[in-house]
């Protein structure tokens, strides 16, 4: 498994899409947007699933946890029975998020990679994609690195996706 972590609009979902294709067999990809856009609309803004504030604070509830739990599971059991696969993350809780895929991912091998990203480029790359609360990419920039270790590291501030794909792929084994 790859898994991918950073901040909204840091270009995670880029790198993941050349990934799959400079990587010479076939990767399933998997991520957080993906999973919140599967939760029931009831929980996509309530206290006990994922609230956005209006400065971009994000928050999530006890029912948003389980289901998240469950998701990662089943993402992992993929991974045991042979699947090659790419998560693209946001650890909102920094080194605690990583704890949970940790637990999860007992005896899977994982590459490790944090996408950063210059707060003022995402900020503005949020503006362009239109479909965040502005202050979001900014407020996660670097709160989801906190405590977090890393096999690798790749920064997009000035460095396209697939160069960072080529240089992240160069790392799997």
């Amino acid at each position: 498994m790859i898994i991918l972590n950073g901040g909204s609009s840091s270009g995670k979902s880029g790198i993941v899409r050349c990934l799959q294709s400079v990587l010479p067999d076939p990767w399933l990809a998997f991520g957080v947007d993906s999973f919140v856009d599967a939760l029931p609309a009831r929980l996509r803004e309530s206290d006990a699933g994922l609230g956005v504030a209006a400065d971009g604070t994000v928050s999530v509830g006890a029912e948003f946890r389980a289901l998240e739990a469950a998701w990662t599971e089943g993402v992992v059991s993929m991974a045991r029975a042979g699947a090659r696969i790419v998560v693209d993350d946001v650890f909102l809780g920094g080194a605690a998020s990583q704890q949970r895929w940790q637990k999860a991912l007992d005896g899977v091998d994982v590459l490790w990679v944090g996408v950063r990203c210059e707060s003022s480029v995402a900020a503005a790359r949020e503006v362009a994609r239109g479909d965040r609360v502005r202050g979001m990419a900014a407020l996660q920039a670097d709160v989801v690195h906190e405590g977090v270790f890393y096999d690798l590291e790749v920064d997009t501030t000035h460095t396209e996706s697939l160069v960072c794909a080529r240089t992240i792929a160069a790392r799997v084994g």
